[in-house]
């Protein structure tokens, strides 16, 4: 059983395609990159992963499960960051980590994460106060209090700094030697090189790449993946190609 699998995945606003007929599946304990410009259609496809937003066509499954029909043993067995979280701003580190880990049955132990990642010396400081860096790890620490099966990162290192981006990286690679499913985006491409085994690379809600980071570089016939995703995803750069 995967992670996750989607087949035929459909989602349109009117006449426009956000997402269109789009297959593909994560296996378990990997690190998958869905990858593309703004507006690609990446947040559209996990939001209709998520069953935050009803798709029109297709069928997905996590963990073997609904994630409509089965909401929440979904949401007991998976953890969520998205960029653009939004939290009380009148709360403080602690209280937020507590509130996350009540409505869930087996929370792991928040203050090992804060400490793992760099925070724990902020437990009584308010969320407002917290820089853009410390935030972001905040975030990926409440994606992780459910102890989940599976992830989803949301630009997880936007903001950090060289050596926090370099630890979070290495926590994510122990998570997942340890059986942790990971689906993440980010557009750094130094990132998705040291994390990913499989990425998707989007372009106007339709996959241009599905493979491994080598096999991206082979087919663009490019040496360094960020000119091979600058290939994949810019039309003008493709034309000249051929």
């Amino acid at each position: 059983m995967n992670a996750i699998d989607v087949k035929n995945l459909t989602k349109k606003y009117g006449v426009h395609f956000a997402v269109k007929d789009l297959s593909f599946h994560v296996r378990k304990g990997t690190v998958f990159g869905l990858l593309g410009a703004n507006g690609a259609g990446k947040s559209t496809t996990i939001e209709c992963i998520l069953g935050t937003k009803k798709m029109d066509t297709g069928q997905v499954s996590i963990l073997g499960m609904d994630p409509i029909r089965e909401r929440t043993k979904v949401f007991e067995r998976t953890g969520v960051q998205f960029q653009e979280s939004k939290y009380q701003e009148l709360i403080k580190v602690k209280e937020l980590c507590e509130m996350t880990a009540s409505v869930y049955k087996k929370p792991t132990d928040y203050e090992a994460l804060l400490t793992e990642f760099g925070i724990a010396d902020k437990v009584g400081t308010y969320v407002k106060d917290l820089s853009g860096g410390e935030r972001q790890r905040l975030f990926i620490v409440l994606a992780l209090i459910p102890d989940p099966e599976l992830v989803f990162l949301d630009e997880l290192t936007t903001g950090l700094d060289a050596r926090a981006r370099k630890d979070v990286w290495n926590i994510l690679e122990r998570l997942k030697n340890q059986g942790l499913s990971i689906l993440l985006t980010s557009h750094f491409m130094d990132e998705v090189e040291a994390l990913c085994d499989e990425i998707l690379i989007l372009k106007k809600g339709h996959a241009v790449f599905h493979g491994t980071v080598e096999e991206a570089k082979t087919e663009s016939g490019k040496q360094n993946f960020e000119d091979a995703y600058l290939w994949y995803t810019d039309e003008e750069d493709r034309n000249e190609s051929i």
